[in-house]
């Protein structure tokens, strides 16, 4: 046995004793983001190294060094036994999920310098992804669901590009949600242009098909709507989400 198919035999059984919480990064995009925002990824897997390394040199020079040393190459039918559905990338790895602790005092600690997003009982686990994607990107404190539905699962963590590393995503009971005013988005709430939300605001959103909850509605200090033409019944929830986000990190008299 080479020392090739060493490396690439442990790193399957090790893929294949994963401890029960293990999140799954589905992609390149998925590990590079995992990655840059602190991660404790092992194992990463490859059906072929080189072109996911000049992947990496093309899309994130940064972490070229790090993915040549972390990346196993391993046949691509084992690739295929592990993961139910490859990546057009064939790259695929195993991390631990982020400390809930960590998430907890982030999304707790006040006075926070951004919004809380909440997702009032999801349902679709791509818009879930979506939605911690632009979290991400517009710098949210972070996503809270609601509900039964994990938004770490592996179909969320996929839609987000590996991003729930880069804000704080839980999911919790309405009784446990942090401190600070509550925005919740409804048709009939107050033109969302009519509004500053502040920093440490809670932005709440309910499902496309059933709006936000009558607990939820009861407990929120405002109600919020975005504009709308009539007779368009509803937005995409990542739709809506960005539209409130993009709302709260514009421009400031």
């Amino acid at each position: 046995m080479t020392e090739d198919d060493a490396q690439a035999a442990a790193a399957l059984r090790q893929w294949r004793e994963r401890a029960p919480d293990a999140v799954l990064l589905d992609g390149f995009h998925a590990l590079k983001h995992a990655l840059r925002f602190g991660a404790d990824v092992r194992p990463a897997l490859a059906g072929d190294k080189a072109a996911a390394l000049a992947l990496a040199a093309g899309l994130a020079p940064d972490l070229s060094e790090g993915l040549d040393r972390l990346l196993v190459e391993v046949p691509a039918r084992e690739l295929r036994e592990l993961v139910p559905r490859i990546h057009a990338t064939g790259v695929a790895a195993l991390a631990a999920r982020r400390d809930r602790r960590a998430n907890l005092d982030a999304l707790s600690r006040r006075p926070r310098q951004a919004p809380v997003v909440v997702l009032d009982n999801p349902r679709n686990l791509g818009n879930v992804g979506a939605v911690v994607r632009l979290a991400a990107g517009f710098g949210a404190t972070g996503v809270v669901t609601t509900g039964d539905v994990d938004p770490w699962h592996p179909n969320a963590v996929r839609s987000g590009a590996g991003l729930h590393y880069a804000t704080a995503v839980e999911r919790l009971d309405l009784g446990e949600l942090p401190d600070g005013p509550l925005y919740a988005l409804d048709p009939e709430g107050e033109d969302i242009r009519s509004l500053t939300l502040p920093d440490d605001a809670l932005i709440a959103f309910g499902s496309e098909r059933h709006g936000i909850s009558a607990e939820l509605r009861g407990r929120a200090d405002r109600l919020v709507s975005l504009p709308m033409r009539p007779q368009v019944s509803s937005y995409n929830l990542a739709t809506s989400v960005a539209m409130a986000l993009f709302h709260w990190g514009g421009p400031r008299e």
